[in-house]
């Protein structure tokens, strides 16, 4: 069963760092964390890994640790501090790394403590706490992998039931992305522009790309035909990475 995959990839991403004596603890986050009972075919793989403040950059710049667990098929920095990514079987996985003086500041919810070296206590680790890390950028690459990503855990929850979770993925987040790097897939015309809210007077600014919108805002009860029309957009546009391809291909059905 995937929950007893899931588990037992965690506790062997466990494995693989307490072998760096730089590595000091992993945290479980959301349904590997605390929330063990809403684990399910759809769930996927939260955690932080915790090590010396002058080891967490390596963690960060060389993922052998998770390689080491199991083959990694698509792998995406998306803060300055973690990744997205998917395990070859599919496992599909985000993480954060910090250094044990950042602990106190530390984004999360309750969590739970999957390894902790032997006589190593770190107070407070499982405890919400904190403000959320964000990598702060107008790059094509990271906007399009958000959104990508954004696709694909918001079709995820739409085959678990979760619909609403979903229409907000899709319409909100993947589609907002994309709206952050429109200008470099259609050259903006000219009017006044409103540099807080990119919706006024876009469809005079961006007059090939709005005649998509009725496609890629279908609504509550088209959630699946919206993420489709986004994803064949950003395909078309721009080069998916073969395996993230692969899965949101098989996904979509297409």
């Amino acid at each position: 069963m995937r929950k007893d995959i899931l588990l037992d990839r965690l506790n062997e991403i466990g494995e693989s760092i307490s072998k760096k004596d730089s590595a000091l603890a992993l945290l479980g986050l959301g349904s590997v964390g605390v929330e063990l009972d809403r684990l399910d075919e759809y769930s996927d793989l939260d955690f932080f890994v915790i090590t010396t403040d002058e080891a967490k950059q390596e963690y960060i710049n060389d993922l052998s640790w998770l390689k080491e667990t199991y083959p990694v098929g698509y792998a995406f920095l998306n803060t300055s501090v973690g990744y997205k990514f998917f395990f070859e079987d599919g496992i599909y996985g985000e993480f954060a790394v910090f250094g044990i003086s950042e602990v106190p500041g530390l984004y999360q919810s309750q969590g739970r403590i999957i390894w902790q070296r032997d006589g190593f206590i770190i107070p407070n680790l499982d405890s919400s706490k904190g403000k959320k890390p964000v990598l702060k950028t107008n790059d094509i690459d990271f906007h399009i992998q958000e959104a990508l990503t954004n696709i694909y855990v918001g079709l995820t929850r739409l085959k678990r039931g979760e619909k609403l979770s979903a229409y907000r993925f899709i319409e909100t987040h993947a589609f907002n992305n994309l709206l952050k790097v429109l200008h470099c897939f259609e050259e903006e015309k000219s009017g006044f522009f409103d540099e807080y809210n990119i919706e006024r007077r876009f469809e005079q600014h961006y007059p090939q790309f709005s005649n998509n919108l009725s496609n890629m805002l279908m609504g509550y009860a088209n959630i699946e035909e919206t993420a489709k029309n986004i994803y064949l957009y950003i395909a078309k546009h721009y080069h998916i990475q073969p395996f993230l391809k692969k899965i949101i291909n098989s996904l979509l059905e297409i």
